[in-house]
């Protein structure tokens, strides 16, 4: 929809508000006046100021995307779960985690995002959820129902601390927690490479049968993801006051998308340990 004219005595000529004149100066100083639909001059106190600013991040931009991402994720994952046999699951599932993890990687260390790309990792992601998924309910009837209920409660409650208790992020509190996610991040890349030659370090696995140091580090993994969540929390309030560009919308829903399946996963396994 075009911007409505602004009548101008000038020969007629039609003319805009401008929004970078101080206030009680009149807009586009130097050239002809501006009048509103009344024959006033047009004040740039008198302007709206409500009006967003094109190409800037917002709350509605950063929900809609991550809305698309997660439709895409659930799409894929729906897909997978009906439509790959259950003898492919596993492959499938070490194949979509590491291409998965690539992808994180390779969004991560580009300087522009690139949507393109973040919407590989939702299809890709997709694709990990629906086989890992399947093969937990196959093993623990209704347990996929309970850790996505639980996954979102989680989130839910971390947002409501984080706005409600006033949670501060310090640069300090940053750098412990990538840290700590890095380190994690490392360890089950080692834990993972040790299992493709049958020998894991015994800290992934799951049913009743785990021990104390698999429950230990699941536990460790859920507050780490929790934590993360503040951090795209903050990511995405401080981007809104700081009227960020508008491709940062990406970064926060890829950020969001990428805790949330780590958490999902992370509470699945917790769950099966307190299963028969």
């Amino acid at each position: 929809m075009s911007r409505p004219d602004v009548w101008s005595p000038n020969g007629g000529q039609t003319t805009y508000p401008t929004y970078a004149q101080p206030a009680g100066q009149m807009p586009g100083q130097g050239s002809a006046p501006q009048y509103d639909q009344y024959g006033q001059p047009v004040h740039y106190a008198q302007q709206p100021v409500t009006q967003q600013a094109p190409g800037v991040m917002t709350l509605d931009d950063v929900v809609l995307k991550t809305g698309i991402l997660f439709a895409i994720l659930a799409a894929s994952a729906a897909a997978t779960w009906l439509l790959v046999p259950d003898a492919l699951l596993y492959p499938a599932l070490i194949v979509s985690s590491i291409a998965g993890f690539v992808t994180v990687l390779f969004v991560s260390l580009r300087r522009k995002v690139q949507p393109a790309f973040v919407f590989l990792y939702a299809l890709v992601e997709g694709v990990f959820i629906g086989a890992i998924s399947k093969i937990f309910e196959s093993l623990y009837t209704g347990i996929v129902g309970q850790a996505i209920l639980a996954t979102f409660v989680a989130a839910g409650v971390t947002l409501a601390a984080y706005k409600f208790l006033k949670i501060r992020v310090t640069p300090m509190f940053q750098r412990v927690v990538m840290i700590a996610t890095i380190s994690f991040a490392v360890l089950l890349l080692v834990n993972f490479v040790f299992a493709m030659f049958g020998a894991g370090l015994g800290i992934r696995t799951i049913g009743s049968g785990a021990g104390l140091l698999a429950i230990a580090v699941s536990a460790i993994a859920v507050v780490l993801a929790v934590l993360n969540l503040i951090l795209d929390f903050d990511h995405i309030q401080r981007g809104i006051e700081m009227r960020a560009p508008a491709e940062q919308s990406w970064v926060a829903a890829f950020g969001l998308m990428v805790t949330m399946v780590w958490l999902y996963v992370e509470l699945l396994r917790i769950l099966s340990y307190f299963r028969d």
